[in-house]
């Protein structure tokens, strides 16, 4: 399919924090519980010990992307990294999750980050995960520019395709919502609200994927 780049609606400075925190827990959830990136665990271990670094700086983190799984896979074989968890928008609550369960191997920057021109202080292997589809293409150039300037590495890793048949099922995603919501955590009263009650967060999500 031709790609069109359209807005996605928990990414806009309008959109209130509640919603956009709840669109990023609900994709964590769904990251972490079917471990959707566990098959690149080696690939971006080789990566990252080719930089000579033990640090990674994960972009675009949302609700914490897949490091709750990825990073016992990193523990199994030894290799001690640290994860810092940035975003544009940093869900500072969920950041702090990670923390807590994973203790110093993690790190969060509670400011917001640009992918685009991330703060020199901020030197480590750089991810970024499920993100990338987000930024047009001279956004996506000036993410890459931005590394290499910065002597960084980086590794970008999407979930999706840009086929018909994946569109009809995002289509189909406000059911399972339905189903997946009560499992999430931490247990939000506003989070049931706005699923069953006022559907905005199906909604979102179904338009933003």
């Amino acid at each position: 399919m031709r790609r069109r780049h359209f807005i996605e609606i928990h990414e806009q400075t309008w959109c209130p924090a509640i919603i956009r925190d709840s669109v990023t827990d609900y994709l964590q959830y769904v990251i972490n519980a079917n471990q959707i990136y566990e098959p690149i665990h080696q690939k971006l271990s080789n990566a990252i010990r080719a930089t000579k670094t033990e640090r990674v700086i994960d972009l675009c983190s949302g609700g914490g992307g897949p490091w709750l799984s990825l990073r016992r896979k990193f523990e199994e074989e030894n290799f001690p990294i640290e994860v810092c968890l940035t975003d544009y928008y940093p869900n500072v609550e969920a950041f702090e999750r990670h923390k807590k369960e994973l203790g110093d191997s993690i790190s969060i920057c509670t400011k917001s980050v640009d992918a685009l021109n991330v703060p020199p202080e901020l030197k480590g292997f750089r991810t970024m995960f499920s993100a990338f589809h987000h930024f047009r293409p001279e956004q996506a150039r000036a993410i890459l520019r931005d590394a290499v300037n910065k002597g960084c590495g980086i590794g970008i890793f999407e979930g999706t395709q840009r086929r018909l048949s994946v569109l009809v099922l995002m289509l189909l995603l406000p059911l399972p919502i339905l189903f997946i919501t009560p499992m999430i955590r931490p247990f939000r009263w506003s989070r049931l609200l706005f699923t069953y009650l006022i559907p905005v967060i199906p909604l979102v999500i179904m338009f933003d994927g």
